[in-house]
């Protein structure tokens, strides 16, 4: 994996590296137990403490709330797409002979090797490894202030915690195949149906369904 080289990192358990761009289709196809799942959740979580710390230190002045917000911005399926796409990482993935991907899967799945990658690369050669690759290949998005994704949720409930507003989500309807599911949610305020949103996932429709219901619902 060349792309390593240019970051002076030398990985010891290179089998670690290898899994981390193996999707669940190649491993059954060719009798493996392990893809990278795993390691995608590991990465995942090791980003988010990263990030975190980095905001937290960025601007004493942020909110829990503002600091939420910003990171949810930096670590969405959106940045980590961007993140993957920049270090040419969907070249790396090992997809089965047989999957037929639409273009929202194999986006996503893009973005997840990102997240896979950071696990590897924490397994093998620690978190101060992480830290100096992410500070390289994240943290100059923040920087620049980049916006990948507005949390509609969060201001959401922060409006209605401070109007002393009771507010749900609740499930309309879910359809299609399983690896393609569309979900509608509907945001409830108070008992009122105040916007509906539909996604590829539950917490896309949510923040959808947030979107409309700041722009409909008048505190």
């Amino acid at each position: 994996m060349h792309f390593l080289e240019e970051f002076s990192i030398k990985p010891i358990n290179t089998h670690l590296y290898q899994l981390a761009f193996t999707h669940e289709s190649y491993s059954n196809e060719h009798g493996q137990s392990q893809c990278y799942n795993r390691l995608e959740f590991l990465g995942d979580a090791v980003l988010d403490l990263v990030v975190s710390e980095y905001l937290y230190k960025m601007d004493s002045s942020l909110t829990e709330g503002e600091l939420t917000r910003m990171r949810a911005n930096y670590v969405c399926k959106k940045a980590l797409y961007t993140y993957s796409t920049e270090l040419g990482l969907e070249s790396y993935i090992k997809l089965g002979a047989g999957l037929k991907l639409t273009s929202r899967e194999l986006d996503s799945v893009t973005a997840d090797v990102f997240e896979s990658l950071i696990g590897a690369l924490y397994l093998d050669l620690g978190l101060e490894t992480v830290k100096e690759f992410l500070n390289e290949t994240v943290l100059p998005h923040i920087k620049n202030r980049e916006v990948y994704h507005y949390d509609y949720k969060s201001e959401l409930k922060e409006l209605c915690d401070a109007e002393g507003l009771d507010l749900s989500y609740n499930l309309i309807r879910e359809e299609g195949e399983p690896h393609n599911k569309i979900f509608t949610i509907e945001a409830i305020i108070n008992g009122k149906r105040c916007g509906t949103g539909i996604g590829g996932s539950k917490k896309e429709a949510e923040q959808n369904a947030a979107k409309i219901a700041l722009e409909k619902f008048k505190f």
